[in-house]
């Protein structure tokens, strides 16, 4: 059977079928790419051609490497700023820059370390062998200490004179941990050596602590060239919206042109509800990774039934990012464990924030069973501690002293990790919790 259109001409159904059914298809394909495009370009981000709002330090700090990598010259210089300010992404174009002139391509030989991983000096001068290619010198040599393993690595460093010597660039990020390693024996020596005239040393520290100096021993930082260069923040709300647009925007070679049209010409940042939650986003914190994480968030609820952006998906982004991760947990305990924080709250109250041990919980549990519940059934005393012991391991609760006393696991003083809000949210959203619970939790955060 057959049937014709506007224009008088006959169409077979399943032809039709089939015509809408490629359309569909194709589409969600187009669409598939685009979230891929997008999802890839939020989660590895790739380095700005040139860094936003930073010139002067950008230069300044490409003109510092630029003299040790081509001239020889060690050089000291730490960069200074708070989390999110483009510390690592200054560096990381600075370093790419360096990296394309030809006279430094084969010559720089560059050590990166992290005061997060390298947690002692011992650790932190494996790392450095192996990046220095050096396991093959070293080999099987077995040194007598640390400083004479230290030794030896920094005279293999050291050999020959500033013509011969290949320039050697230290990047020490979380600056401010190796100045808690014992003695700061690897800061010593590394800045010692960027002030030797033999083998051509650049130390770049990247810190967010603006009194990082006042962390370093006497010896280590006279060493130190006392060079900073600080990152603030100036950017604007405007410019962050229009870093926005830049980062939910198709390329212009899409293989759909007018999918990508439709999607880049999209008023959603004019939205006033999405300006709201990009206001707030940036009131709260200018750090590029968190605004990445709610777009990627957004980005993900797209599908099929809509295939632009939407007001409600930006919504739902902001509430999963803004979720209170402890009340969620609140969320999965059962009674008894809700039961045994209630408790901890009423003792909290009786002492005035006093710390508890598992007895006293216990025993406020056993009074709330004795007088007021009917519903709560007796549990034996082994599997309360069982119930505590889970509360303990999701940080619900915490011990007051770092474990070193050696006390019976029923009398080590423990602090509620949990607020006020926290608990009777969870009790309101709780699956049939019993009249009388709720009753005595009100008693006790009432």
């Amino acid at each position: 059977m057959q049937f014709k259109n506007s224009q008088n001409i006959c169409i077979d159904p399943k032809t039709a079928s089939e015509s809408t059914k490629r359309k569909k298809t194709f589409t969600n394909e187009t669409l598939l790419s685009a979230q891929k495009l997008l999802r890839e370009r939020l989660c590895h981000q790739k380095l700005p051609d040139q860094p936003v709002g930073l010139d002067s330090q950008y230069k300044h700090l490409l003109e510092l490497l630029r003299r040790t990598a081509v001239h020889g010259e060690s050089n000291s210089v730490l960069i200074v700023g708070p989390r999110g300010s483009g510390k690592t992404m200054l560096l990381g174009c600075v370093l790419r820059e360096l990296m394309s002139l030809r006279e430094v391509q084969k010559n720089v030989l560059l050590v990166e370390l992290n005061g997060l991983l390298q947690t002692d000096d011992k650790i932190a001068l494996k790392e450095i062998t192996r990046q220095l290619h050096l396991e093959n010198v070293v080999g099987d040599k077995v040194f007598g200490s640390f400083a004479e393993n230290l030794a030896f690595l920094l005279e293999a460093l050291k050999k020959g004179d500033k013509s011969s010597s290949r320039p050697v660039l230290f990047v020490l990020d979380e600056f401010d941990l190796f100045a808690h390693h014992k003695n700061q024996t690897l800061l010593y020596n590394l800045l010692d050596v960027s002030q030797s005239a033999q083998t051509p040393v650049a130390v770049v520290g990247l810190t967010c602590r603006l009194d990082v100096l006042e962390l370093l021993e006497k010896r280590v930082k006279s060493r130190f060239s006392h060079r900073q260069i600080h990152l603030f923040s100036s950017l604007s709300f405007g410019q962050y919206v229009d870093v926005v647009r830049a980062q939910l925007s198709l390329p212009p070679d899409f293989p759909d042109p007018k999918f990508s049209d439709e999607w880049n010409h999209s008023k959603l940042c004019e939205d006033k509800t999405v300006e709201e939650i990009l206001r707030r986003n940036f009131n709260g914190s200018k750090d590029f990774r968190s605004l990445h994480s709610l777009l990627f968030l957004a980005v993900s609820r797209v599908s099929v039934s809509h295939s632009t952006l939407r007001e409600a998906d930006l919504i739902e982004a902001c509430r999963l990012i803004s979720a209170d991760s402890k009340a969620n947990v609140l969320h999965g305990l059962s009674i008894l464990e809700l039961c045994l924080i209630i408790a901890m709250k009423h003792l909290n109250d009786t002492y005035d924030g006093e710390p508890f041990n598992f007895q006293m919980v216990h025993n406020e549990f056993k009074k709330f069973i004795q007088r007021k519940s009917h519903s709560i059934h007796k549990f034996e005393k082994p599997v309360v501690m069982k119930a505590f012991e889970h509360l303990l391991q999701l940080e619900l609760v915490r011990p007051v002293d770092s474990g070193v006393c050696k006390v019976q696991r029923e009398y080590q003083l423990m602090r509620l990790m949990l607020e006020h809000g926290q608990v009777m949210e969870a009790l309101q959203k709780y699956p049939q919790c019993p009249t009388d619970v709720k009753q005595w939790a009100l008693s006790a955060f009432g």
